[in-house]
């Protein structure tokens, strides 16, 4: 069956309601109105379908934060396509894997994106058992009307999902080393997006600075997602340079900006800044815990409280402290969400942490590859459900005083940097392939910042630390390379 056009709803929806001459999107000196989106998107549209493209079909974009993403969003949802936005950055083992498991019709990427001088091979470091495989090959390439970006087509056959998963947004993550797609309803787009709106108070006068990657959950659903359901102005930003955003909060008015907290810790440490101009502004971290020493710092310079969020990939929007006063936690669960912190529901609350698990309209209804996921000592493994529909997480957490919710690490060994995920077993295990490594162990440390820094405590004997660095960065994606290698005599 068809999906229903959602996001482009949304955006006719906006037109009816606000006026077509709005401000839709500002784009550095690009600005385009409401009725201007909808020509762009409906052109798009057209061209996308003249190559036989339709319901079901998926298509993938590898852009940054640009108007093309979104216009190809509007598109994708007026044919009942599906739509898979990715990292610009991607690796090629790491693309190679993505289109081993989604069956992409068509990849959209920068001029030269996604191409290889020869068929790469998966990484020999799987743990999966299986082998390494060439790229998968398209057919054919052309350009995009209007643009300098490629059109890489596929010749794919759909998913086969079950009625009830089938997809409208796919949003890819790393699942402790490899990619996995998180698939995304109707349904689910539209709760989370039911739940935004109005938990930030987000409205059509309002200005979103989306400088959050919109390939992550995060700002898919805070940047992308909310602002097109509430007709709200989208300042799209894909520069995160200190210079440029502290000119745009200097300069612009902005009233939503999400954020992680080494982004607020980046711009705090500003000095030549003035207090933000916007009567109500709405500043979400997400991404990790913030420290106390960044919200001060920020709310010192700017103005502005910070408000914390608890955002997850398979589940959404989870919790928001809203006041500001308290952005050490995450605030309280939001309207529709359940929150239980711990392994049972007869299990008396504690303010020791504890696992924490949630049911929440926008978790993914499925996963591609499915997972598989092994349960030990009879409990509901990490990522999944219990036969109740109550997700395990695997966060830790506790309840404060006044009954906030804090984030204390994790039960696995899965850590966020740079907003991907990353299993600390496979860097130690990519250590300890090297030769003359005995042992190795990874963890993640924060300064007082909030920056993440990968750190390798390796037992060793004849290597010198630029060694294994090196033997990571040959191995391992960028954002997994430990920055600092602590040397150990055997």
């Amino acid at each position: 069956m068809p999906a229903k056009p959602l996001l482009y709803d949304w955006l006719q929806r906006t037109i009816r309601e606000q006026g077509g001459s709005g401000t839709a999107i500002v784009y550095r000196d690009t600005y385009l109105s409401w009725r201007g989106l909808a020509h762009r998107a409906d052109r798009r549209a057209q061209e996308l379908s003249a190559m036989g493209l339709g319901p079901g079909d998926w298509i993938g974009v590898m852009l940054g934060n640009v108007p093309e993403l979104v216009i190809l969003a509007l598109a994708a949802s007026k044919l009942g396509a599906v739509l898979v936005p990715l990292d610009p950055t991607t690796a090629s083992r790491e693309l190679d894997q993505i289109l081993e498991v989604a069956p992409l019709r068509v990849l959209v990427t920068r001029p030269h994106g996604g191409d290889t001088p020869t068929p790469a091979p998966i990484s020999p470091l799987r743990t999966d058992g299986r082998k390494g495989a060439a790229r998968i090959q398209p057919e054919g390439r052309r350009r995009l009307q209007g643009t300098l970006l490629n059109l890489h087509l596929y010749r794919r056959r759909p998913a086969e999902l079950p009625e009830a998963a089938r997809a409208d947004v796919v949003l890819f993550a790393d699942m402790g080393g490899d990619p996995r797609g998180l698939v995304r309803s109707t349904a689910t787009l539209s709760a989370i997006a039911e739940t935004l709106v109005p938990a930030i108070s987000l409205t059509g006068e309002d200005h979103v600075l989306a400088a959050a990657p919109l390939f992550h959950s995060f700002g898919f659903d805070y940047a992308l997602l909310a602002p097109l359901r509430a007709g709200a102005t989208l300042q799209l930003e894909d520069e995160l340079s200190t210079k440029r955003l502290t000119k745009l909060l200097r300069d612009d008015r902005i009233d939503v900006f999400p954020g992680n907290p080494l982004l607020f810790g980046t711009l705090a440490r500003e000095v030549a800044v003035k207090p933000i101009a916007a009567d109500n502004p709405r500043f979400i971290s997400s991404g990790s815990p913030l420290p106390a020493a960044v919200a001060e710092a920020f709310r010192s310079r700017y103005r502005v409280a910070l408000r914390s969020a608890y955002h997850t990939t398979e589940n959404g929007p989870l919790c928001l402290e809203w006041t500001g006063d308290h952005p050490t936690t995450v605030g309280k669960p939001l309207p529709g969400v359940e929150l239980r912190h711990s392994d049972t529901a007869a299990d008396a609350p504690t303010s020791e942490p504890r696992p924490l698990w949630v049911r929440a309209p926008g978790t993914a209804v499925a996963a591609i590859p499915e997972l598989c996921l092994p349960a030990r000592d009879g409990r509901v493994p990490i990522g999944a459900c219990d036969p109740d529909g109550w997700f395990r997480t695997g966060d830790l957490g506790r309840f404060d005083a006044h009954g906030n919710l804090e984030l204390s690490g994790r039960e696995d060994d899965l850590v966020k940097i740079e907003g991907k995920r990353v299993a600390l077993g496979e860097v130690a295990g990519c250590l300890e392939a090297f030769p003359r490594v005995r042992e190795a162990e990874a963890e993640l440390r924060h300064d007082d910042a909030g920056q993440p820094l990968l750190v390798a405590r390796v037992v060793a004997s004849g290597c010198r630390p630029e060694e294994l660095i090196d033997h990571c960065a040959r191995n391992l994606p960028p954002h997994k390379v430990p920055r600092q290698i602590e040397l150990a005599q055997p």
